[in-house]
Parts: structure tokens; sequence; C-alpha cells
């Protein structure tokens, strides 16, 4: 059990799935050529960050894992709140707008 002073490979696994799901179940709503981009961008931010996050954790630096999988879903989660992605009502894995 974690108790919130720990970064565990645990814990990190656990935002690493977190953050895929959401990956998987966000959808784009984007148009036009601006939106499209500034969505592949940020969806490119969150892929890269979350292979930096699984390079940490192999290298078992799980501080710089957990930081980098929260920027990860923080990618995500803001591609949603401003209407770029749908998260399908989900108020667990995003912010909704």
């Amino acid at each position: 059990m974690n108790d919130g002073e720990l970064v565990t490979r645990e814990l990190v696994e656990k935002y690493l799935e977190i953050t895929r799901d959401a990956r998987k179940k966000a959808t784009p709503l984007a148009k036009g050529e601006d939106e499209l981009r500034n969505l592949d961008s940020m969806i490119s931010m969150c892929d890269n960050y979350h292979s930096d996050a699984t390079h940490f954790m192999e290298k078992g630096d799980l501080v710089r894992a957990f930081g980098a999988i929260n920027y990860a879903h923080a990618w995500l989660d803001a591609a949603v709140r401003i209407g770029l992605l749908d998260g399908h009502g989900d108020d667990v894995l995003f912010t909704l707008p």
C-alpha cells in the first residue's frame, strides 16, 4: 500500500496503465487544419512523455518516470478540456469541460 509519500514501481505502472486507457478512450473532435495540427502535436507530446516514463522506469528512476507519466496524461486531459478530444463523459480519466 502506498501512503502517498513513496513513488514505487507499482504506482508508476498504475499510472502508465491509466494513461494507456485514456489514450485508447479519447477520440478526435478536432476540425480544420489548425485544430488537427494542434491535436497531432498534443498526442505526440503524450506519446513521447509516455515513452520517457517507461524508459525512466526501466532505468529505475521512478521519480522521473512518475513525473513523465503525469505530463503524458496532462496532454490528453488538456486536449479533452479544450475540445480537441472527446473523453466520452469519463470524469475519472479526464477533467471534462
